[in-house]
């Protein structure tokens, strides 16, 4: 009888390549560790030098050819680069609008058919804040963008309905509240996106079959959770973390939110009253 040959060992599926852009900033520092074990590799660029990476490309999205170069061969794409504060409008146009333009063309030109935009809750900050214990917003709320940066990623989600209805390239924009690794206001606690959830929603994001081009709010299932995240859930997202565990003491420092407290009228918070300004 002739023995049968072993069973060759199953070779572990290659890592999907995605282009990261914003690598040296918050969420994209924070995601360079929390993606890979989803079976990532990383391809980085961000217009500064993205540390202990010097395989990153370092370069504005206003460099074409550095831009083709880095979109070539990849999968998919983050797109976490651009002015993430209010800045001039200048500023915010060359950075945030006419870079996820040339974006998106390079995507065009490589082919690549996935994109996932890191949008922001400041497209609809204008807004008016849920009370307590009322309906969650809903994803499909007419946008009021609260500062030259909500109108930005405003334009970024008109831009990718437009190149899928266009060219085919699928794009889940993803309304970002707050991404650090533990909520720091009172605020915070009702938006706040954990790290980890952050890396469960964008590996479903990436991942979920016939997304087109659609939008969902990104936070962790919070208590206090201002907006809903069923269309985040239907792409697969299951957030684990909440921030409640933070809320007594950050109550205890700062207060409840006063409803007849301008700057808690609105879904922008400050962004609608005193912007932070974009410190470069």
């Amino acid at each position: 009888m002739t023995p049968r040959p072993s069973p060759q060992p199953s070779r572990p599926p290659q890592p999907r390549t995605i282009l990261l852009t914003g690598a040296a900033g918050g969420v994209g520092t924070l995601m360079r560790e929390l993606l890979p074990p989803y079976g990532y590799r990383l391809r980085l660029f961000d217009q500064r030098p993205v540390e202990g990476e010097p395989d990153a490309v370092t370069a504005e999205l206003a460099d074409t050819e550095a831009l083709r170069a880095a979109v070539r061969g990849v999968e998919a794409v983050i797109h976490l680069a651009g002015i993430s504060l209010e800045s001039t409008f200048e500023k915010i146009l060359r950075a945030n609008i006419e870079g996820t333009y040339r974006l998106y063309e390079a995507v065009r030109e490589a082919g690549v058919r996935r994109v996932v935009f890191a949008s922001s809750n400041h497209a609809v900050g204008f807004t008016p804040r849920p009370p307590d214990g009322s309906a969650a917003i809903p994803v499909d709320t007419a946008r009021r963008p609260d500062t030259f940066y909500g109108l930005s990623k405003g334009f970024g989600e008109d831009l990718a309905a437009l190149y899928w209805d266009r060219y085919g390239i699928e794009t889940v924009s993803l309304r970002i509240g707050s991404c650090f690794p533990a909520p720091t206001t009172v605020r915070m606690l009702s938006i706040w996106l954990s790290p980890a959830d952050c890396a469960r929603l964008l590996h479903a994001a990436l991942t979920a079959e016939h997304v087109g081009h659609t939008v969902a709010y990104a936070s962790s299932a919070n208590t206090r959770l201002w907006w809903d995240l069923s269309t985040a859930r239907a792409l697969g997202y299951e957030p684990r973390d909440d921030s409640e565990p933070y809320a007594a003491e950050l109550v205890a420092a700062q207060g409840e939110l006063a409803p007849d407290d301008p700057e808690h009228a609105h879904l922008g918070g400050a962004f609608c009253t005193n912007p932070p300004i974009w410190p470069h």
